[in-house]
């Protein structure tokens, strides 16, 4: 396989949005599984009313109802992949209500983002553009060294004014509205850097205000993860019950009025509970039901998996490698992507993110960041008290290999997910030529790309290991 190019869509060109997520549905072939495309697109009739897409109706920045595929830009130097190889539709099988509406030209027709600092990446080709100002001298990137040998796309520098405002309102945020942390914890609060990491991972949100509903639920679930979990005071003991009782913040208790008011008083008992209360208030606000819904199916799909490492824990047990993957496949990032549609400010429809090839891309694409999370915090979790599991320890542990071998080991199960995970999106990408569709693939691969930046450049949380 070829060495993976930059993922251009957070590039500061103007012809970035032409590559949007290339690297992924440049890949994307005519299905030879003719049942399996048919079936998809008779799910894309089901849902979009044969072709329409609705999408929130507070949502700003939505795909148009009728608007065709994006085609990519016509090859050029360094580019092997012309429009119609990327975003041509297959035939629509004998029957099948719904036919890809027709590229016409080499213009970009999904609406692109609005609002502070995102002119560059309209996916609309303006008539006549007036002469832009001289931009000002770019800021020198974040350094970081990235994995030797890990499978990834580098991506350029987020912008830096929404990087600052973003980083502004979440702080105030964690403050003010929700009393987040105490005042000794705002070193690492600010180190945390998670106005640059959704920045990185959202960059075709219309407006800041998009990128909060991520940044507040990143911030939230972040918090739940250290204080119940692991680091301020987390513990496997009795995870269970705190667990339960934080995720009716995102998913509210209806129960009777003599027993409602405490309930609603409980989440505001601590800084957990009343980050999730408030995150989902907020995405809620955004989001529309289907989404909404969507997004508490996967958080406890994420509880689920820190009770199952919890429970290791208290009963000191070292899972083999394939039980480590399947829990890791719940405890993992999946709510982040998840959400690209609602933070990219249109929707994906219910329908067609419960099929079953979306919800393999988005495991595969789970699972393939979470393994990055690994590997960076590997020196970080062995410094901490105890056995951490991760995915280099149990390889090691369990094959009985050196550490160094356990660890390139898990770099070679992450670089199988990510290709995985590639191919995967590029035959659904293929067989479901549906507008929403390409573009929550698209921000899914930007999303996976832009974690693997974060977690590379973020030198305050973490170091590699002495491997090479």
């Amino acid at each position: 396989m070829p060495e993976p190019g930059p993922s251009p869509l957070q590039s500061s060109l103007p012809t970035a949005a032409a590559h949007f997520g290339i690297h992924v549905l440049g890949r994307a072939a005519v299905p030879t599984d003719t049942a399996g495309a048919a079936a998809l697109t008779a799910a894309a009739a089901a849902a979009t009313g044969a072709g329409t897409v609705p999408v929130a109706a507070s949502a700003p920045g939505t795909v148009a109802a009728s608007a065709p595929a994006i085609g990519a830009a016509p090859a050029g130097a360094g580019s092997s992949v012309v429009a119609s190889a990327v975003m041509a539709a297959p035939a629509a099988p004998s029957g099948a209500a719904v036919t890809a509406p027709a590229v016409t030209g080499p213009g970009f027709v999904l609406p692109g983002p609005t609002g502070l600092g995102t002119a560059a990446l309209s996916l609309a080709r303006r008539a006549a553009a007036p002469e832009p100002p001289e931009p000002p001298a770019p800021e020198a990137p974040v350094v970081g060294r990235p994995i030797p040998g890990l499978y990834f796309h580098p991506v350029p520098e987020p912008d830096p004014v929404r990087v600052d405002e973003v980083s502004r309102r979440i702080k105030a945020w964690a403050l003010d509205e929700v009393q987040l942390y105490p005042e000794d914890w705002e070193g690492e609060f600010d180190g945390f850097s998670v106005g640059r990491y959704m920045v990185a991972c959202h960059p075709d949100a219309p407006t800041v205000e998009h990128l909060m509903v991520a940044t507040r639920l990143m911030v939230a679930e972040n918090a739940v993860d250290d204080c119940y979990c692991e680091d301020h005071g987390g513990s496997p003991i009795g995870l269970g019950g705190r667990l339960l009782l934080a995720h009716t913040a995102l998913d509210p208790l209806h129960t009777t009025t003599e027993y409602q008011p405490l309930w609603a008083e409980s989440l505001h008992a601590d800084a957990p509970r009343r980050a999730y209360r408030s995150a989902m208030e907020y995405f809620v606000n955004q989001s529309t039901p289907s989404q909404a819904d969507r997004f508490r199916h996967d958080m406890a799909r994420l509880h689920m998996g820190y009770l199952a490492e919890a429970a290791w824990a208290e009963t000191d047990h070292m899972p083999e490698v394939w039980e480590y993957l399947a829990m890791r496949q719940f405890n993992n990032f999946r709510p982040c992507p998840t959400i690209t549609d609602t933070v990219g400010g249109y929707e994906l429809p219910a329908d067609l993110h419960a099929q079953p090839a979306m919800q393999r891309v988005l495991a595969l694409a789970g699972n393939a960041t979470t393994i990055v999370n690994d590997l960076y915090s590997y020196t970080k979790e062995l410094d901490s008290p105890g056995t951490h599991l991760n995915l280099p320890v149990v390889i090691a542990d369990r094959e009985g290999v050196s550490d160094r071998e356990g660890y390139l080991k898990a770099v070679e199960v992450h670089n199988d997910l990510m290709r995985d995970f590639e191919a995967e999106a590029a035959a659904l990408a293929a067989a479901c030529p549906v507008p929403t569709v390409q573009r929550f693939l698209r921000g899914v691969a930007v999303w996976v790309d832009g974690n693997h930046y974060w977690h590379q450049t973020n030198t305050y949380r973490y170091s590699l290991p002495d491997f090479w």
